[in-house]
């Protein structure tokens, strides 16, 4: 299971999270076709893939703007729990959580546990406020 948090441009919380569990390859940009739309002039169409691999998920840059752990550029990089990392360098920030607490699944209500278990996630737009900020 695969956590995205977008963070909130200016307190660092989650503005809107996204939980992916079936799937190898998440895809986010401003395109329609990406599991996760985000709506910024510095976001390209499709600007970062995370991909499953053998040792666990990695962060690929497609974007033409870059994409940015630390404030260093990154091409790819493993992924780390908690990493955050930002599309462009003034653009939106995205949280990365790779466990769950899994106790906390166990309790949760059937209703939200099965919202979780779907395997067609449908796209999520976001307005994501980066644009009026600069």
């Amino acid at each position: 299971m695969i956590l995205l948090n977008l963070l909130h441009p200016q307190e660092s919380l989650p503005a809107q999270s996204w939980t992916f569990e079936d799937e190898t390859v998440i895809r986010v940009g401003r395109a329609n076709d990406n599991h996760v739309v985000l709506y910024s002039a510095v976001v390209s169409r499709y600007h970062v893939e995370l991909r499953q691999v053998e040792t666990g998920w990695e962060i690929v840059s497609l974007g033409a703007n870059g994409t940015y752990v630390d404030g260093d550029r990154v091409s790819q990089i493993p992924v780390t729990d908690g990493v955050i990392f930002r599309l462009a360098r003034s653009g939106p920030q995205i949280q990365v959580r790779l466990e769950l607490d899994t106790a906390a699944h166990i309790n949760q209500p059937q209703e939200i546990s099965q919202i979780q278990h779907n395997s067609s996630i449908p796209q999520t737009t976001v307005k994501s406020g980066y644009d009026r900020l600069k």
